[in-house]
């Protein structure tokens, strides 16, 4: 779970990371199954993240669990 806009800011990061590497593989990959192989990995991660930045985003501030530590 996302804690702060901090942890936010590198999920957001690592989303763009893999999309990149999604249109990276896309281009250099010749076979559609060897593809979708691939990238399925990647899908998948990108969707637990922006499941992640989707709940962060819809509470406010005061509903955040507080830090532990």
């Amino acid at each position: 779970m996302i804690r702060d806009d901090g942890e936010l800011q590198v999920t957001l990061e690592r989303i763009a990371h893999f999309q990149r590497q999604l249109t990276h593989l896309r281009r250099v990959e010749v076979n559609a199954a060897n593809y979708r192989l691939s990238a399925a990995g990647y899908l998948a991660e990108v969707d637990r993240m922006n499941l992640e930045v989707r709940e962060y985003l819809s509470l406010h501030p005061s509903e955040l669990p507080a830090a532990v530590g």
